[in-house]
């Protein structure tokens, strides 16, 4: 494991090549401003509607060329993040950043879902709907953000664009480029809680048409307000580009992260409410939302013991070639590598948990271990450009994407052979005694109120053998967006995909610790084909302004768990087909000021059909959800003093139908029809907004509000329903930015300011992560 003492060095060393390279005299103090670029240039702190591109102000815009017209005419919600809000509010990782767009929040990992990204967009779980520059990042990860330029949220059903997915929409990290003007930017923060973090992001304009572009990142810090919890990471990108600004453009990217750290399951749950009918012991204390009441810097892992690494190492090779305004061609190859390797200790849910003599209550730690390599080749080619027919005018796309995909997957033992022993006299609740001669790992328990995370550990540690599966898929897909009149625009697409899995599933025992390999199977392959379609009709009142509607589809196959990880076929899995998304939705746009503030809003209805409902005695497809809201956005500058970011939702969601029981040859209605989804809050606020209130000083921060979040839903004694909810919540965030002269700034950010206490995320009826508590940290930004 990387030492901090490691990664304060590497700190250090960036530190001094960063004054190195701003010592060095860069060509942005020459002459030929008018130098030709091939993407967006320096960023202004104090803008965030558009970005400087071949000497003009421009709307920010998606990259992919799938989105055939600007935002503005296109009919659908789509929000852009930009690289100043990234900057401002202090984000380090995909879930920061996400948080400044309503709608979107994350699930915990658990069990089949690893320790890694579980955004839901719409109540949609969408983990595997994350792309890097238009191609899809698979592997369980823990995103960075230091080499993003923007990031690029589509909400709803979007198979035409993605392909297979969740239907609740994707995600889009859009890479920093090579350009043709020197730049040198470096940054340093310090913090509370031991945070240090230095980023480099220097651009080498080489000769008219030639640029290399590196950024680099080191951090490390404990995460605030939980106990024994920190990280430690170093990330490199690194991208050359040749034919800038002509016709013909190559360039080729490679992306490194590490990140060693010390994971966190969080808090019990403890869905069980009433004890075992030989059990004395009294009903565990709980919150009004179900959630157990413990501190909240309880954490339950062993810090002898467990350990989280990701790591990603990615190749890009991205060409394209103009021909004329009615055909171009974007053709781009990666190849990428990742892993997701922990073992992390949980606090056992619903019945490891004892009273002791003492009045004290005590829990067994589980244990939750992968070994997940991923390796992916993935290709995807574009023709794109503008013509007329009859005097009507199409901006048009057409590609094709193949991908294939080694998912590989193992397991730990960890075998206890001395540890922190359960006392005596232990009551059980619910459950099996900790202390049971025959529980792998007997003896690793701790006090439920006050765990002890540094307590020895001495045991065995082995991988098990690894089961696979490959994934194969090709998409073809075309775009066209019709200018019927001047004001009157159709915009069509329409995508067919081929997706097949099969693989190996090994089977083993264990025993002190030992895998014994008990059974090799192959799963068969299966394989899906599927249509989604994109229609919508935008009315223009203005040259600014839109209003549209639109109808959108998308296709989940059966080996998508939950939308987060591609698995081999069951051979139940293999007959069923996939489940289907649609959504209608209505909305307006409106770039004001001279494209300096973007104004959204969207009405939709999102339906889940086709899912299965009946395991036994036989496999239907016919479950049902619906989530329909109201989506409000706003980015930009009111005047160049005030910037604003954010917006609001309203989503009403339900599980319509869900799976049924048998009994008796009777089927049983599941008693959760009707109720509200999981990971659907029904309120959501998100707003960051600055002001400079001074000519070298800015203040601002954001305010996050999240209303009462349904974890997740377990039948109860009787039939009754316990219902986990991570209660609502508002947060507070503080920014202050001097600039101390035209290239160096310090920057103040107070996350959390008002250390508010609530629930960041939760798996199910299992475990629930607390927030961060308070955290301040100030930055030193130099730009050359």
């Amino acid at each position: 494991m990387t030492s901090r003492a490691d990664t304060l060095r590497a700190l250090l060393f960036a530190s001094s090549a960063a004054g190195m390279l701003i010592a060095t005299p860069t060509r942005a103090e020459e002459p030929g401003p008018d130098a030709p670029i091939a993407t967006a240039d320096a960023q202004d702190p104090t803008d965030l509607g558009t970005v400087n591109v071949n000497g003009q102000r421009v709307r920010r815009e998606p990259q992919s060329p799938q989105f055939v017209a600007p935002l503005v005419d296109t009919p659908r919600a789509v929000t852009i993040i930009p690289q100043q809000i990234i900057e401002q509010t202090a984000a380090t990782s995909l879930q920061d950043i996400l948080r400044t767009s309503p709608g979107i929040t994350f699930g915990a990992g658990e069990g089949g879902q690893p320790l890694a990204d579980r955004p839901f967009i719409r109540g949609q779980s969408s983990g595997n709907n994350i792309f890097v520059d238009g191609i899809r990042d698979t592997g369980g990860q823990q995103r960075e953000v230091f080499n993003l330029e923007q990031i690029e949220v589509v909400k709803g059903p979007d198979g035409v664009y993605s392909g297979r997915g969740s239907g609740g929409g994707s995600i889009n990290l859009s890479s920093k480029q090579p350009t043709l003007r020197d730049h040198s930017r470096f940054s340093l923060g310090a913090g509370t809680d031991n945070y240090v973090r230095g980023t480099i992001d220097q651009n080498w304009a080489l000769g008219e048409t030639a640029g290399l572009r590196l950024n680099l990142m080191g951090s490390s810090g404990d995460v605030p307000g939980r106990d024994a919890v920190d990280f430690e990471k170093w990330g490199l990108g690194l991208s050359l580009g040749a034919g800038l600004g002509t016709d013909t453009s190559m360039v080729f990217s490679y992306y490194h992260l590490t990140a060693d750290s010390m994971p966190d399951y969080g808090i019990p749950l403890f869905t069980k409410l009433n004890p075992s009918a030989t059990s004395t012991a009294p009903v565990r204390p709980r919150t009004e939302s179900g959630i157990l009441d413990v501190p909240r810097n309880s954490f339950y892992g062993l810090t002898a013991r467990d350990y989280l690494i990701n790591g990603v190492d990615s190749f890009t090779f991205d060409a394209r070639h103009r021909f004329s305004d009615a055909v171009n061609v974007r053709s781009v190859t990666r190849y990428s590598e990742t892993l997701n390797d922990y073992i992390v200790g949980n606090p056992a849910d619903g019945g490891y948990v004892g009273l002791a003599a003492d009045g004290t209550y005590w829990t067994k730690r589980g244990t939750k271990t992968r070994y997940n390599p991923v390796d992916t080749l993935a290709h995807v080619t574009d023709v794109f450009g503008r013509f007329s027919t009859g005097g009507i005018l199409h901006n048009y796309d057409v590609g094709v994407e193949y991908s294939q995909e080694r998912n590989s997957n193992a397991s730990y033992s960890t075998y206890t052979t001395s540890g922190a022993a359960c006392p005596t006299g232990l009551v059980t609740v619910n459950g099996t005694p900790p202390t049971a001669a025959s529980a792998l790992g007997a003896g690793d328990c701790t006090r439920l109120f006050a765990p002890t995370p540094n307590d020895p550990w001495t045991g065995v540690i082995n991988r098990g053998p690894l089961s696979w599966s490959d994934t194969e898929s090709i998409g073809v897909y075309a775009f066209d967006s019709i200018a019927l009149t001047e004001r009157l625009i159709l915009n069509l697409g329409v995508r067919y995909d081929h997706y097949a899995v099969e693989g190996v599933n090994t089977a083993a025992t264990q025993a002190n610790g030992v895998f014994t390999v008990t059974g090799i199977t192959a799963a068969p392959k299966a394989d899906w084909d599927f249509v989604n379609y994109q229609a919508g009709l935008v009315f223009k009142p203005t040259k600014t302004t839109s209003l549209y509607a639109s109808y959108s589809t998308s296709s989940t196959p059966p080996t998508i768990a939950a939308g987060d990880q591609n698995t081999a076929a069951t051979a139940a899995q293999a007959v069923l087909d996939p489940e289907e998304t649609t959504s209608y939705e209505v909305g307006a746009k409106a770039s004001l000021f001279r494209d300096q503030l973007q104004l959204s809003a969207a009405a939709f209805r999102l339906e889940r059909q086709n899912a299965v409902t009946q395991t036994a005695p036989t496999v239907v497809q016919d479950g049902e959800v619906m989530v329909q809201g109201v989506e409000l956005g706003v980015s930009g500058n009111i005047t160049p003093e005030w910037q604003v970011f954010g917006g609001y939702t309203w989503m009403d969601s339900k599980l319509v139908k869900g799976a049924t029981t048998t009994v008796g040859g009777v089927i049983i209605p599941n008693p959760l029809n009707g109720q509200q989804l999981a990971n659907t809050p029904e309120h959501t606020v998100s707003l960051f907004s600055t002001y400079r209130v001074l000519p070298n000083l800015t203040l601002g921060g954001g305010v996050y509000y999240v209303s009462d979040n349904l974890g997740g839903n377990q039948g109860g004694a009787g039939g009754g329903i316990n219902r986990i909810f991570a209660p609502e919540y508002t947060r507070v965030d503080l920014f202050a930015s001097y600039d101390i002269n035209e290239r160096a700034s310090l920057q103040l950010n107070v996350q959390n300011a008002g250390d508010e206490e609530y629930i960041l995320r939760t798996n199910g009826v299992h475990h629930a992560d607390p927030a961060p508590a308070r955290q301040a940290i100030l930055t030193l930004n130099l730009r050359y």
